[in-house]
């Protein structure tokens, strides 16, 4: 099965571990080796987290965002713990995101495509190698997959067993969200199961609760009329996660019956981060000889004679589907540094799916310690975002966010205008900040209002 796309063998030269050849960047510096191999040997011989021809299917749909006839909701932690897999957890983030993709699918009147960034997400690149408290130098914390974050020398050993840990937290995460969807969670007869507690008396809860009200009128109307309508019971849910740790994802390289070439089966749609997408460098190399849809994260520093490169060794045969360009510019630079990335792109007609990622640019560190990202910052970029794309002829087909559905008091702003003394109340992300629910919802609005009033590219 090719889900109606072109067969694509192996690229020359090019083999899952073929990337060790090549500078590795923000990877852990472990200090036995026989032990990392011990591990990989083992995480290779366990089942895949997923299938090849879901991995098919989301490239399929990815493709027909690139049309314009879908959009990209992609979104979830920073930075997944151990400790977070637990039911409420998963299943408020799922939440989350399925009410995003009611309101998305109500106002943009076509298909959402949601991509969850979890069940796998356990990795981050980080600043320095090393982290210094009071004299003592101890090596960075890099996420679950690599070690702890208690500033001792034990938790912050690279722990070659971590990876077998993750693989576990990963398909538990994957196999509770799939229980849930198939089992009838994300029913539109049902959208109440789909409500958090802690935001009943939201600014938004009633617009939103008059909107399900009205896809909840229509639904019974046109099912009245034709009986039951397939597909309204369940919806289509994809994973996704940085492809930081390249033994990890190496170790989950396989080849398939029937379908040439390797899928990473960590995840369907792996991207890599800004600070290891050189064009010589070990991510890309691996990259580009799996089969997923894959995505690059698009910095305001980067130029088109850095960009076309990347997007001819990543998608050389312009395969519909097979890449995505997150930019992350910042509210105060995606003005000058996006529309000439848009500009080369479109000259040299490569077929590429453009999401924007207003998260990553608009981070600060606030007077008492806390990093955080002010509402105002993230809606601008994506207002921004939306009005270049019209003014180039270009299509913004997706947002990719960093978001939860706990009571968190990380990003300042929103629709309770929380301020810099509301970040002490619950502020419990491990490395950035995270919209919280009506953050979130108030975004997926703003994402309406411009696309309804004509802004949403061509």
């Amino acid at each position: 099965m090719n889900a109606g796309l072109p067969d694509a063998s192996v690229p020359s030269h090019w083999a899952p571990d073929s990337w060790q050849q090549r500078q590795a960047l923000q990877q852990p510096q472990y200090d036995d080796a026989l032990e990392l191999a011990a591990a990989g040997a083992q995480l290779s011989r366990l089942p895949p987290l997923v299938t090849s021809w879901e991995v098919l299917a989301l490239k399929q749909s990815l493709a027909e965002a690139q049309e314009g006839r879908r959009f990209l909701l992609q979104g979830g932690d920073c930075a997944e713990s151990f400790a977070d897999c637990t039911s409420p957890i998963i299943s408020n983030r799922l939440k989350v995101l399925l009410q995003m993709s009611l309101v998305l699918v109500h106002g943009l009147k076509k298909p959402v495509l949601r991509v969850g960034r979890f069940a796998g997400q356990y990795a981050k690149p980080r600043s320095t190698d090393l982290e210094i408290r009071d004299g003592v130098s101890l090596p960075s914390f890099r996420g679950d997959l690599v070690n702890s974050p208690e500033f001792t020398a034990a938790a912050r050993r690279p722990d070659p067993q971590r990876m077998i840990q993750a693989h576990a937290h990963s398909a538990l995460t994957m196999n509770f969200v799939r229980a849930l969807i198939d089992g009838g969670f994300a029913d539109l007869h049902h959208p109440e199961y789909w409500d958090l507690a802690w935001v009943e008396h939201s600014p938004l809860a009633a617009e939103y609760r008059q909107m399900v009200a009205g896809i909840g009128d229509s639904l019974r109307f046109m099912e009245t009329l034709a009986g039951p309508i397939a597909g309204f019971s369940r919806v289509d849910f994809f994973t996704s996660h940085e492809a930081l740790l390249l033994h990890y994802e190496q170790a989950l390289t396989r080849q398939v019956p029937r379908n040439p070439g390797f899928f990473n089966l960590s995840t369907h749609f792996p991207w890599i981060g800004m600070r290891t997408a050189a064009l010589d460098g070990a991510h890309v190399e691996y990259f580009r000889g799996i089969r997923n849809p894959i995505a690059v994260k698009v910095g305001p520093t980067v130029t088109p004679a850095q960009l076309l490169p990347l997007i001819d060794a990543l998608n050389p045969d312009d395969e519909p589907g097979r890449l995505t360009l997150i930019h992350r510019m910042g509210n105060a630079q995606i003005a000058t540094a996006l529309p000439a990335l848009l500009e080369a792109v479109k000259r040299e007609g490569r077929r590429v799916l453009w999401v924007a990622d207003p998260m990553h640019g608009n981070t600060e560190s606030t007077s008492n310690g806390y990093k955080t990202r002010r509402f105002d910052n993230i809606s601008g970029e994506l207002d921004k975002a939306f009005d270049i794309h019209a003014a180039h002829g270009t299509r913004l087909g997706g947002v990719h966010l960093e978001l939860t559905g706990e009571d968190v008091t990380e990003c300042m702003g929103g629709a309770r205008d929380l301020s810099e003394t509301d970040l002490d109340r619950a502020y419990k992300s491990m490395v950035d900040p995270r919209l919280n629910y009506e953050q979130s919802l108030e975004l997926a609005m703003l994402i309406v209002r411009k696309s309804v009033g004509g802004n949403a590219g061509t």
